[in-house]
């Protein structure tokens, strides 16, 4: 079976999307089609960024316009309801809200997106919690094992205003994080170039390398213990897996981390009771993209992440 898509689409690109080459951004947003034809509508010129032809490999920047043409595709299974478990999480999940902006304190293990391997992600679950909403798209996102605070944004406009924030760096991302080791100064800038490689979404890895992006993080310690210390992260831009690439980078990877992570270290603090990446986005300050007020909004630490600093501080007794 197969649905129409009569009407064409245009996206702007995020700046979390930036970077990935047209071909593989369409395979995203056109799920299903087949790839032979995702490339037939770039030959054709069918597919346009900011109103021009793009080749297969031209990679996105933040910003652009991307004209998706009316496809049919195979049709998609109806998004299961999100659990009542779920459901009661997400509603009590709500850090702020206005008639124009949502931010969440997203729940680590929910994808921000559903996908082919994540039946159902944390946007199509508010749809469907908050159906009275014409509109609801996230503007920005979060990695999977991440917890902390999202913004959704309810107005298309309202979107683009929060989009233009993004790529001035107007709006200040501050992470909390428990790093392995010992960092020995308290404070520690990093500005690495970051490369996102190929590969499956859930497998995509990035690393340092001069052919990549321009990527600024700042570490400040705010607590050390005898193998770890937590941190304050601050981002000065906003590229995949940053914090935990440029953490990598100074030799001491994020806590949980089973892609970037050092194996032994996280064994250690397993025995701790971390069952998770210790990565949590604490706060966003920004300027309401409406009325143009200071807004600050910051998500606690979760119970299980508490636990862990308390049997790390009970440890060096």
């Amino acid at each position: 079976m197969s649905e129409p898509n009569p009407r064409v689409r245009h996206h702007e690109v995020l700046a979390e999307e930036a970077g990935q080459r047209i071909d593989n951004f369409l395979l995203r947003q056109l799920k299903g089609l087949p790839r032979s034809r995702v490339y037939r509508l770039l030959r054709r010129g069918e597919v346009r960024v900011d109103g021009g032809r793009a080749r297969p490999t031209r990679r996105l920047r933040a910003g652009e316009v991307v004209r998706i043409p009316p496809v049919t595709q195979p049709r998609q299974a109806e998004a299961a309801a999100p659990s009542r478990g779920l459901a009661e999480r997400l509603r009590g999940a709500v850090l702020y809200e206005d008639e124009r902006l949502l931010v969440l304190d997203k729940p680590s293990g929910l994808a921000v997106h559903g996908g082919s391997s994540v039946g159902l992600g944390l946007i199509e679950a508010m749809r469907q919690l908050r159906q009275e909403l014409r509109f609801l798209e996230l503007a920005h996102r979060l990695d999977q094992e991440t917890s902390g605070c999202l913004m959704l944004a309810k107005r298309r406009s309202t979107l683009r205003r929060l989009h233009e924030q993004l790529r001035q760096g107007r709006i200040e991302k501050r992470y909390t994080a428990l790093l392995t080791g010992a960092l020995q100064q308290d404070r520690r800038r990093v500005e690495a170039p970051l490369e996102r490689l190929g590969g499956a979404p859930r497998e995509r890895q990035v690393r340092v390398s001069e052919q990549g992006r321009q990527a600024r993080t700042t570490f400040e310690v705010l607590r050390r213990y005898r193998r770890a210390c937590l941190v304050d992260a601050r981002l000065g831009t906003g590229r995949t897996h940053q914090i935990r690439v440029h953490a990598r980078h100074l030799g001491h990877p994020v806590a949980g981390d089973d892609r970037y992570g050092d194996r032994r270290a996280n064994a250690e603090l397993r025995r701790s009771g971390l069952r998770r990446l210790f990565l949590h986005a604490a706060r966003l300050q920004f300027h309401h993209p409406d009325s143009g007020e200071a807004v600050s909004v910051e998500a606690p630490l979760s119970g299980d992440l508490q636990t862990v600093l308390e049997a790390l501080a009970a440890g060096e007794h």
